[in-house]
Formats: structure tokens, C-alpha cells, sequence
């Protein structure tokens, strides 16, 4: 029940026919009595700019989850943004400061990672490889990055897009080592695509399966299917790998952190969220 006293979360993005988020959080919300809803927002990027601030003028207004074709362009609006957006160039979460200040941050690396760790694959002092450096690659190597891991190696398809990442990551993290430009995954303890390669049938595979070590741990971002042809490759190869998925729940903990809401587990969320 919405009433007077419930914090709105606007899920803000354009179109919001795909939006996931409201039947994960909202069940939750409920089952544990949370006086909080996430609502969809569909807003042009014509009038993002006005809107976001306006939007944060509510008395009732708590966040914002930021979804595309927004995540870049929230950057430039906010107050104070968190390392990991910054590495990442992008911001996919607000929440209004004490002092009315707006605070961003970027959890889906976050979700990444915490995924990684739960299963027991150590990260810090690991050597990753990540194919795609757009939004989520940006994202997952921001969160690799303030996890400890040793090294790490970045391929796109745009050299551009790989170098202005790398960029990033040696300001914030000048010890870290980090290369560009091949995808070759042998040697490395982490191999990630976070390319759309999977999402369409007949897509290559992203990453040459032939030089993935069997010990590799293997993480995939698409989410259209569950066990994608390159999760079946390395599968067969003897790989422990996480799903795209995966990073979908387990970011939301770290989330209702940041809002200051009773977190839960990605496990708890998975078994009360209407996805149908």
C-alpha cells in the first residue's frame, strides 16, 4: 500500500517496457515491511537534465535507480560521485544527501564482483581479463579494480573506448597494472565478456574458448538466456562460472545499502521476486 509516508525510488530510463527492478524491490518492500516503492519514470533524454532535478525537489523523494539512456549523462548532474562511477563513467544509482546534495554511485560492478566472492573464487591479487569496456565492462573493472586484483586486461573493439578506460583506472588506481588490446584468456584467473555477444543466435562467441584454462573462472553479462553459448563452451571446459543474472541480484544488496534500507541476500531476493 502507498501512502502518504512512502519513500518513492523513481526507476528512471527510457522506455520502461524491459524494467525488472519494481518486481524485485517492491516484493521485498513488502514481505518485510519497507514503507518504500520503486516506480518507473519513462523520460526522454531531451528532458533528463530538468527532470532529475526537479524529480529531487519531492518532499517524498528518496532515489533513483538510473537506467539507460541515462547512465552517462547523470555524471554531470550529481553533487558527488563514488570512485567506482567515476572509473566507470557512468552512475546507475541516486539517493538525496542530508544536506540536500545528490550522491551517485555505480553498482553493477559491485553486483559483479559480490557474485564472484560468494562463490569462492578470490579476487584480490587476481589477474582479469574483461572483453567490452563500454557501460558494464567500464563498470566490473571499476569494482575488480577496488577489489585488489593484480592485473588487469581490457578488450574492445573501439581502441578508443579500451584506452579511455584504462585512462580511468591508472588515475584512481595508479598500482594497478593494466593492459589493452588483446583478448587472448590464457593465463588470466578471471575472464569476463561483457560484450552483447550471446544475446542474438548465431552471435560468435566473444572470447577464443580453445585458450581458457579449465581452472579459469568465467563470468558472463547477458541476461537474455541464462546459460549462454559461451557459458556452455566453458561449462564443457570445466570452468566454474556466474551467470548474467547473477550480477542483476546481487548488486540490489549493495543498493539497499546505499539507500539506508534493511538489506537482504541475493538469494532471498531470487525467491520472492515476481519476474514470472
Amino acid at each position: 500500500m502507498i501512502t502518504g509516508t512512502t519513500k518513492l525510488i523513481a526507476h528512471l530510463g527510457y522506455p520502461t517496457e524491459s524494467f525488472k527492478a519494481p518486481l524485485i524491490y517492491n516484493p521485498y518492500f513488502e514481505k518485510n515491511g519497507i514503507d518504500a516503492v520503486v516506480v518507473p519514470m519513462g523520460c526522454r533524454p531531451e528532458d533528463y537534465p530538468a527532470f532529475l532535478k526537479l524529480l529531487f525537489r519531492l518532499s517524498n523523494i528518496h532515489g533513483a535507480l538510473i537506467t539507460m539512456p541515462h547512465k552517462i549523462s547523470t555524471m554531470a548532474l550529481l553533487d558527488e560521485t563514488s570512485t567506482n562511477a567515476k572509473v566507470a563513467g557512468s552512475c546507475n544509482a541516486v539517493r538525496l544527501g542530508s544536506d540536500g546534495r545528490l550522491i551517485g554511485d555505480m553498482f553493477d560492478g559491485e553486483g559483479f564482483v559480490r557474485g564472484v566472492l560468494r562463490k569462492g573464487k578470490k579476487v584480490e591479487g587476481a589477474h582479469a581479463l574483461i572483453a567490452g569496456a563500454g557501460g558494464v565492462g567500464s563498470a566490473i573493472a571499476a569494482s575488480l579494480a577496488q577489489a585488489g586484483v593484480e592485473h588487469l586486461a581490457i578488450f574492445d573493439a573501439n581502441e578508443t573506448t579500451a584506452t579511455a578506460l584504462l585512462d580511468r583506472l591508472k588515475k584512481f588506481y595508479p598500482q594497478l597494472q593494466v593492459t589493452v588490446g588483446s583478448a587472448d584468456p590464457d593465463g588470466f584467473d578471471i575472464v569476463v565478456n561483457a560484450t552483447p555477444l550471446g544475446m542474438r543466435r548465431g552471435d560468435p562467441l566473444p572470447i577464443d574458448i580453445d585458450r581458457i584454462s579449465p581452472s579459469t573462472f568465467v563470468g558472463e553479462v547477458v541476461m537474455t538466456k541464462e546459460i549462454t553459448p559461451f557459458l556452455e563452451a566453458v561449462r564443457a571446459r570445466g570452468c566454474a562460472f556466474q551467470v548474467g543474472t547473477d550480477m542483476l541480484f546481487e548488486q540490489i544488496p549493495a543498493y539497499l545499502e546505499f539507500f539506508e534500507f534493511p538489506t537482504t541476500t541475493a538469494d532471498n531476493l531470487r525467491a520472492i521476486a515476481k519476474l514470472g
